[in-house]
Parts: structure tokens; sequence; C-alpha cells
């Protein structure tokens, strides 16, 4: 298949969490992805959940995903499944095991009620939170289920299927003089409400908006602070601002049409955002990719890879005091991106993966201008390593500033650069070689420290670590097909179409209408330019999805602010955010 898959839990750790259930019943699930599936009752799961994260073997030490469905019109459900309106998914993922497990629970009710796991994970909080506003599943025990991506004054919950998808769907919007003012309430906040007080038992202290527009915070994004003169005793971040419903989008496009929106996610990952995507369909359809398509993705995948690490490096090296090298960076970007418009014939967006491979083959010449590429950027980076991370006032700012240890890393579901920087090598294109990167020799750059100084010594050596792949990809670029040629591949390859009516219809179909995936689910995960990203699609064996869910990086990597910014003055939050490394559309979907 197109991509490697987790090591299962074994049967044993399925028997056990069968004895768990304490004689209720637990129904295994058949999926496409072939992740182990468990529906498990509501009333076991946090038990479970407190178990397989720190008695179970191997290990569940992080909750990587969790979100609900609506349930209640599918036409193809499996058989021998739990009766169910919405269900809720929980994805957890051991590091050290390499190996996931999904669990679901069932709900019934138009307001269905389910445990919150905050006690157990962290980062549940803001999950649990997304799936009370987008679906209307309440969690209990949660300490703040509010609304977290829609405005205060939503009406309903968006994701549900009875929700309007489209704003021709709605009525006329009016904005009567006394709806404005509701909405001008909505915006008020009470510092109260989130934890914060303007007065302490001695002192009072400032309550201060960081944001949604303020250029150090990288988009529309608030950080609401509590500050003693300029320590932070409090930082709050709020988000939603850039929410743009692209689950919703993808269950009223084509499975072909909706390529183009996967890019506007992580809008600086271009094609990369496209990956887990179409990896998804394929392991649903089982459509076996061609070498050389999957080298030319592994190719353009790195080649986003460094100009979203060139933006990051700029943007950071800024915003702890440095003017000059981010206009140096972005000149390496440009030539980056002349690369990937001679290939993909577009720069940031180019939406060029297709299911089965890509949109078409490479052009002539385009060995010349990799090679160009590869041979001029690792002197550059030298350079900006001197300019950069060598100088003392970046290094005053950056060193030993919001530090995390692995397993605080691991609590709040922090992946990619941000991990490895405190010494935990977890790099899915080695744990999980998918697209055929276990044929590349690179190595996975780590760091010790786990703070703002490590994230970023850790990106700049990712980057000479995509130079050094992209040049194998030029050097042993395999012959063939650039595309499947299988009939649910979209749109068909070009010498199997328009020879007669016969194929001239099947490509119109398949462009117009899409394939006809079967029915399932199937996930696909890669590592992405900021941390881990996944899609988890279901199908009900037509044209659309039913179901799309998107795992992104940066949703819970905003989410650890506080933890690591308590104590802190606002400079150091200042750095703090910037070698996080998020694009609000990331977070907020």
């Amino acid at each position: 298949m197109t991509a490697a898959v987790a090591a299962a839990p074994s049967a044993s750790l399925i028997e056990a969490l069968r004895a768990r259930c304490a004689g209720q019943e637990l129904v295994e699930e058949r999926t496409a992805d072939g992740m182990p599936t468990l529906w498990v009752p509501a009333g076991a799961l946090r038990g479970l959940m407190r178990w397989l994260k720190a008695e179970a073997s191997p290990r569940f030490e992080m909750l990587y995903d969790l979100y609900a469905v609506d349930e209640r019109q599918r036409s193809r459900r499996a058989p021998g499944l739990p009766a169910a309106d919405f269900s809720v998914v929980y994805q957890l993922l051991s590091v050290r095991g390499n190996a996931d497990l999904r669990l679901k629970v069932a709900l019934r009710g138009e307001y269905p009620h389910c445990p919150s796991l905050c006690e157990v994970w962290a980062n549940a909080s803001w999950y649990e939170r997304e799936a009370w506003d987008l679906f209307g599943v309440v969690f209990d025990d949660h300490p703040h289920l509010v609304r977290i991506m829609m405005p205060r004054t939503w009406e309903g919950h968006p994701l549900r299927k009875d929700h309007p998808a489209r704003a021709t769907e709605f009525e006329r919007f009016q904005l009567d003089e006394a709806r404005a003012q509701r909405e001008q309430e909505a915006l008020r906040i009470d510092p109260e409400e989130w934890g914060m007080s303007p007065q302490g038992e001695d002192h009072d202290y400032m309550i201060l908006n960081l944001g949604p527009n303020h250029p150090s915070v990288h988009g529309v994004f608030r950080v609401m602070l509590q500050l003693d003169g300029e320590e932070i005793v409090e930082a709050v971040p709020d988000i939603g601002y850039h929410h743009r419903g692209a689950e919703k989008m993808g269950e009223r496009q084509s499975w072909h049409s909706y390529i183009p929106y996967t890019d506007r996610v992580d809008y600086l990952g271009g094609v990369m955002n496209n990956l887990p995507y179409v990896m998804a369909l394929e392991r649903l359809a089982g459509i076996e990719v061609p070498p050389r398509a999957q080298t030319i993705r592994v190719m353009l995948c790195e080649f986003f890879r460094i100009t979203s690490h060139l933006l990051f490096y700029g943007t950071f090296v800024q915003d702890v005091g440095a003017m000059s090298p981010i206009f140096y960076m972005f000149v390496d970007r440009q030539k980056a991106y002349d690369v990937i418009e001679a290939i993909c014939g577009f720069r940031m967006h180019p939406a060029w993966f297709r299911i089965g491979g890509v949109a078409h083959d490479l052009p002539r010449g385009w060995q010349q201008l990799v090679r160009d590429f590869v041979d001029w950027m690792p002197r550059r980076l030298d350079d900006y390593e001197k300019m950069a991370l060598k100088n003392r006032m970046l290094q005053k700012r950056a060193i030993g500033v919001g530090a995390y240890d692995t397993a605080t890393a691991l609590e709040w579901g922090v992946t990619g650069p941000g991990l490895r920087a405190t010494g935990c090598d977890f790099d899915l294109r080695k744990a999980r070689p998918y697209s055929g990167y276990q044929h590349f020799d690179f190595e996975v750059p780590t760091a010790t420290g786990g703070d703002v100084y490590d994230r970023c010594v850790v990106r700049v050596e990712e980057m000479r670590q995509s130079l050094r792949i992209i040049r194998q990809c030029l050097e042993h670029m395999p012959e063939g097909d650039y595309k499947a040629r299988h009939p649910l591949t979209t749109p068909p390859i070009k010498d199997h179409t328009m020879r007669d009516i016969d194929t001239l219809i099947h490509h119109f179909l398949s462009v117009s209408w899409g394939p006809v995936m079967p029915a399932g689910e199937s996930s696909a995960m890669v590592e992405a330019t900021k941390g881990l990203n996944s899609y988890t699609l279901s199908s009900d064996g037509g044209t659309m999805s039913y179901r799309t869910r998107i795992r992104t990086p940066s949703f819970p990597h905003l989410q650890m602010i506080p933890a690591i910014s308590r104590g802190l003055m606002v400079p150091d939050l200042i750095a703090i955010i910037a070698s996080i490394d998020f694009v609000m559309a990331d977070v907020d979907r």
C-alpha cells in the first residue's frame, strides 16, 4: 500500500480491554486503515483510558485526537455496531510502542452526554470543547465547556448533518441595531470566567489583550494575559477567528474536488496537506501508488518543508529582535518556489497531488532546477547560522525559555520539531515510512533542552536533511507512471482517456462527480511541517465524504501556551509563540 501502518496492539491488550469492561459489551470494527477500532461503553471510558495511559503494554502516552460524528444519516453503517445518534472517537498514540488505538463511544439523544477526559489528558480540554461546539455533545465534568470555534452568539452546532452547509441555505442576514449590540456585548471578556482576576491579595493585576490583530501572534489569534507588572500570571489562548468550516466543506465536495481545500489548512505546507488526504483515500480504495509518483511526492513535500521552515526561521529571528535574516530567507523561499512552480504550475497552493499519484509527470529540465537549488541552499544555511543561531542576543532571548520535557510534550499532544526538541526522536518518516521514505538515507534531528532555542535548532537541521532527501530524489528518480492505473484513480491517467467515447465519459464522470469510494473508514498520518497531520475519512459508499476529520498539529500546540508561559515576561511569550511555528488556518480549520 501507499503508507506503512503502525504496529497493532497485541491480542492480549484487546483481551485485557474486554476484561476491564466488567461484562459490558465491547465491539470490534474493521476499518480500511487496519487501525484497531473498538466500541466501548461510556461508563467504562475513564477507567479504560487511565489504564491505557499508565499501565497497558504498550502504554498510550498521547491522546492524539478526539472528535465527534453525527451518525443519524448513515445509510451503509456496518452491521453489529452499537446503535448511535452520535459517536465520540478517541485516537490514542503510543510513541514508545509505535502503535495506534481507536476507541469509539456510542451516544443517544439530541444532546448526548459523555464523560470528560480532562483529568486523564490535559489536551482533552480543547478537543472536548470543539466537539461540544460543533456537535452539541456534552462532556460531563469538563471544567469550562464553552464554544471554542464559533462565536458565543452562534445558534446550533455546525457539523451536525441537519445544519446548513452553504451560506445560501441560511435566511438572508440582517444586522439591525439590536443585533449589533448583542454581538458587541458578546465580544466583551469577563476575566473571571477564564480564571483571571484584576485584583490580588495585596496589589492589582493588569488584564491585557495580545491580539487578535497583532504581528507577534502570527495571525488572528488572541492571548488574554493577567500580568503582575510584566510577569505573566495567567495566559489564556482564544482561537476560532480563522474558522472556515473545512471539515464541513469536505462533506459537500466530491472526493476529487476537495483536494484544493486541503491546501488552505496549513497554507504554508502546500502539497504536504494533500498527502494524508489522498493517502487515506488510496487506502480506502486499495490503490497502489507507483514508485515514481511516490518519489515525486516526497521531493515536493520536502521542498515545502524547506519553504515553511524558512518562513519560521525568518519570523522567529525577527520576533526576538533581528531584522536582516528574514529578507535573505525570503530570497531563498522564492528560489524554492521557482522550482515548485516549474513542476506544479503554482507556488503556494498547487493542489497538485491526485488520488493515485500526481497531476502530471515532471517537466523537461526539472533536474537542473532541482540541482541548482540543492547546491545553493547549504551555504545559505551556514550563513544564517552565523547570523542568527550564534547571535548572542538570540541565544539570551531563547535558551532556557519556554522549556518542557518529553513527558509534558506527550501529555499536551505535541508532535514534530516541538517533540523532537525534547530528545524524543519520533519522526513518522522513520517510525512508519510512507510514500517510499524507507528508501531514503537521512537523520532525525533532535535536541535535549526542549526550549525556544532548541525548537529552532531542530528545524534548521531538518532543512539540511530535506536537502539531503531531495538530492536523493534527483539522483534516483524511478521510471514509470506518475499515477496508478486503477479505475478509481482521479482523474484517469491521460493515455487511458479521450481515445473514444467510452474513455471520454469515464474521464468526465471522474472529474465532475468524482469516484465512488467503497463504504468504510480510513485514516492516514504524515510528518508534516509542523508535526503530525492526519485525515480520517468516512465513506457511505458515495461520491462525497460522510465525515471528514482533519487532525492538525497546531491545534494542541497552542493549547500548551499557558503551561509553559506562567512566571515569564511578555517578551518571553513572544519568543514562545514564534517558536511554536503555527498558522491559524491549521488551528481553526
